[in-house]
């Protein structure tokens, strides 16, 4: 009786650890395949990302002569940095309109940070009932097309006045198309590039702002305007570092209201547009055959520099995003734009 009882209990545990082991596996497998996707899908998609990335540097440090060759995939024949001298002479010059260009996506950048951090902290945390209309509002002017305001606010630029002052002491009004302070003044009156989203994550992060800290600050005797500046804004540094970048690259890469309001701006983008608009690709080419002895050099030649000019414009937005990238991350997790 007693190896009866035994041998049941051996072979109940065996078919127990047989069972255990096979779930085991089981699982195993389950995650093992399920890796090998995920592996799988991430290499695709940074492959997909990075190509073109990867595909234009056997074209732009490639000799210009050589360039259309069907031996040219991956790797130069002849290595030459001619399309970045081109790119250099044609565009950028002494860098001084790139220094201009970030100079005026930098100022862009701080008047939408002002404004829209105070129309934020206004709609999430004064109490009234007009915020929520005036909250619809900020939506639908992120939601409708620029395009659709573009002849009201050109005209009004044109001719510029207020309420009817300079019409009355100067006998007209003032045209501030292609004036860089009609630029300043879009912001600064929250008609800038993108500007109604800022207003939105920044309503979004304050909206989550503990009112205790709002209360101890009226306690030591602060107004609407103190709180705001010494306890709102100085804990809204992850909103305010990412509103900062993206309006930055945003207003760096404008060619919109740059193209219309100020088209003769020392702008990049409008630069770049300008020098390789597809009108101007034979004076490119000749540009490059002329200056460094290149008589073989065809129409690639000009798409050579014009990715030379566009790396070469890319270079303070990658040097940026590299220096802060793991700041930014976690500042975009922790704002109000995925609350």
């Amino acid at each position: 009786m007693a190896a009866n009882n035994f041998v049941k209990a051996v072979k109940k545990k065996w078919n127990d650890n047989s069972l255990a082991d096979g779930l085991l596996v089981k699982r195993r497998s389950r995650e093992f395949v399920f890796n090998i996707f995920t592996i799988s899908l991430i290499i695709g998609l940074c492959f997909a990302i990075l190509y073109p990335i990867i595909k234009i540097f056997p074209v732009i440090f490639n000799d210009v002569e050589d360039l259309g060759s069907p031996d040219i995939v991956w790797v130069p024949i002849r290595w030459s940095v001619i399309s970045f001298k081109a790119a250099i002479r044609l565009v950028f010059g002494n860098f001084v309109t790139m220094a201009q260009s970030l100079l005026y996506s930098v100022v862009i950048a701080a008047i939408q940070v002002f404004v829209c951090s105070m129309a934020g902290y206004t709609l999430g945390r004064i109490k009234s009932k007009f915020n929520d209309i005036i909250f619809i509002l900020v939506i639908v002017t992120f939601v409708v097309p620029p395009q659709s305001l573009l002849i009201s606010q050109y005209l009004r630029f044109k001719q510029f006045d207020v309420f009817g002052l300079f019409k009355l002491f100067t006998g007209s009004t003032i045209d501030l198309i292609n004036q860089p302070i009609t630029l300043f003044i879009l912001a600064f009156f929250g008609f800038g590039l993108k500007q109604s989203l800022f207003v939105f994550q920044f309503r979004q992060f304050f909206k989550g702002l503990p009112g205790e800290l709002e209360e101890a600050a009226y306690i030591d005797g602060c107004g609407f305007y103190q709180t705001f500046f010494r306890i709102a804004l100085p804990n809204a540094v992850p909103a305010i570092m990412t509103v900062s970048i993206l309006s930055f690259v945003w207003n760096y890469g404008d060619t919109y209201y740059t193209g219309y309001f100020h088209p003769k701006g020392p702008y990049l983008s409008i630069a770049l547009n300008q020098t390789f608009a597809s009108t101007n690709a034979n004076n490119v080419v000749t540009a490059v055959q002329t200056w460094y002895d290149k008589p073989g050099a065809t129409t690639f030649a000009f798409d050579a520099v014009k990715q030379a000019a566009a790396l070469i414009y890319l270079a303070p937005l990658l040097i940026i995003y590299f220096l802060i990238q793991k700041r930014f991350v976690e500042n975009f997790e922790r704002s109000g734009i995925v609350g």
